[in-house]
């Protein structure tokens, strides 16, 4: 019965959003990369391209600090300027206030126009934004 427990947990956890890494797919729906749940990015060659830390910093592949998540969804710069903001409701805004696109709840992220562009689920929306819209998209 323990053993059981044991497994049930286990399998649990491996089936919980954002345990382990979440594909990145572009507008084809092809794979372009990963978001893994310590916040690690890699692209689709499996090469780490930065990194999301707890605290929202965002680093490069170096390591170097390039910008920052606050926990009311705006986006810095290295610099500490901000550069965009996620709302609520998913919708991204860049430094001016503008619409630039849309994280939508399952997992599709829309650019300004309504297209799509790509689609990564399990990983919280500023994360999805930080990659599409910010940091990470043409590494």
């Amino acid at each position: 019965m323990k053993l059981l427990r044991v497994l049930f947990v286990a399998l649990m956890v491996m089936m919980t959003p954002g345990a382990s890494a979440q594909t990145v797919y572009n507008s084809n729906g092809s794979s372009c990369g990963k978001i893994e749940s310590n916040g690690t990015v890699r692209n689709s060659s499996g090469s780490s391209i930065g990194k999301i830390d707890s605290d929202g910093t965002v680093r490069n592949g170096n390591g170097s600090s390039i910008g920052k998540i606050d926990r009311d969804g705006t986006i810095r710069n290295g610099n500490g300027s901000s550069i965009g903001k996620v709302e609520s409701n998913g919708t991204v805004r860049n430094g001016n206030g503008s619409s630039i696109g849309k994280i939508e709840s399952d997992g599709t992220v829309r650019n300004g126009n309504g297209s799509s562009i790509g689609k990564v689920q399990g990983v919280p929306k500023e994360w999805a934004a930080a990659y599409f819209f910010f940091f990470f998209k043409n590494k």
